[in-house]
């Protein structure tokens, strides 16, 4: 039987699919914790029994929030990894930096949720948990730190961390730091591009 993910998919235009967008916003801006399925049904314009009907438990749209987000992250880097693959290895992170930082800005629920996974506590495991090892071996074997996705030394994967940490800091932190440099939203996404190249390519293009 298709699961609740599986038919929101299916039909965009479903109520599935509406009380997804607005959980992929509610928790990516408070967390887990922070957020509850009141507030996601409220702005969703539909009473919680509505919710309940076609997600279950704050726990199962949780979980489905995760995975849906993910899924959308891992085809997002494999579109990244077929506009780069076999270029020089220094335009390959400047082509990837510009790709996925562009994807990141227009879903900030994205890096939100993985910051929130990595310093928020929580009470049980998140298949968030599992993704992130996947991700740092795709991304170690793309840029040609590893020779085996399934053997990337403990170094490699910090730097890989490392990186995406970085990328992800300057997603989420966007009001903040826009509102400290005194920027238009414009400008803050071209010199993040342009601040990622400056520290990221001279680090692995050793």
């Amino acid at each position: 039987m298709a699961t609740p993910l599986e038919k929101a998919r299916k039909d965009p235009d479903s109520m599935k699919a509406r009380i997804l967008k607005v959980a992929r916003r509610v928790f990516g801006e408070y967390g887990y914790h922070g957020a509850t399925t009141r507030m996601i049904a409220e702005e969703a314009g539909i009473d919680i029994s509505t919710l309940y009907y076609h997600w279950g438990e704050k726990s199962d749209l949780y979980q489905g929030v995760v995975q849906d987000v993910f899924d959308d992250l891992r085809h997002k880097l494999q579109e990244v990894e077929r506009v780069i693959h076999g270029r020089p290895f220094a335009d390959r992170m400047e082509i990837a930096i510009d790709l996925t930082t562009e994807y990141l800005f227009e879903n900030p629920e994205i890096s939100n949720l993985v910051l929130l996974r990595y310093f928020g506590k929580t009470r049980d495991e998140s298949i968030l948990d599992i993704y992130v090892p996947d991700f740092i071996s795709d991304i170690a074997y793309s840029m040609g730190l590893c020779k085996n996705k399934k053997a990337v030394p403990k170094g490699v994967s910090l730097q890989i961390l490392a990186m995406m940490n970085s990328i992800h800091n300057f997603i989420s932190g966007e009001g903040f730091f826009r509102s400290m440099l005194t920027m238009e939203r414009e400008e803050y996404v071209s010199r993040v591009k342009e601040t990622l190249k400056f520290i990221l390519i001279p680090a692995f293009n050793t």
